[in-house]
């Protein structure tokens, strides 16, 4: 059996006043100003971990990989970091401006599994 799609609809105001309402499927691709970055600061640290590994399998001082894994989870944090501000900054204004509390509920699921 299918499921059903689910869409949200909202509104938007442009910087001129006007607004415009508008529905989309509620697991609609997001695009953001800094998906670029994040993915570069993603794919830097999973090159990080993948020499952590190789620390791991050469048998290397567990001090010096324990500060290496350290890096590498500050860079996931940093780019879970950018990832929150830039959310909030676009889906959860629009979501305010909406009246999607929905969208406010899930970020606070979010937020409290991201600072586990």
């Amino acid at each position: 059996m299918k499921d059903e799609m689910k869409w949200k609809v909202h509104s938007h105001k442009l910087p001129d006043g006007t607004e415009y309402t508008h529905s989309h499927e509620s697991d609609h691709k997001h695009s953001h100003q800094f998906t670029k970055t994040v993915l570069n600061r993603l794919s830097r640290a999973i090159g990080h971990l993948e020499s952590v590994k190789r620390m791991v399998e050469e048998g290397r001082d567990c001090s010096e990989v324990l500060i290496q894994l350290s890096a590498v989870i500050s860079a996931l944090n940093n780019a879970g970091k950018i990832i929150l501000k830039d959310h909030m900054e676009h889906c959860i204004v629009d979501a305010v401006e909406s009246g999607d509390k929905t969208a406010i509920e899930e970020l606070t699921k979010a937020i409290d599994s991201f600072i586990k």
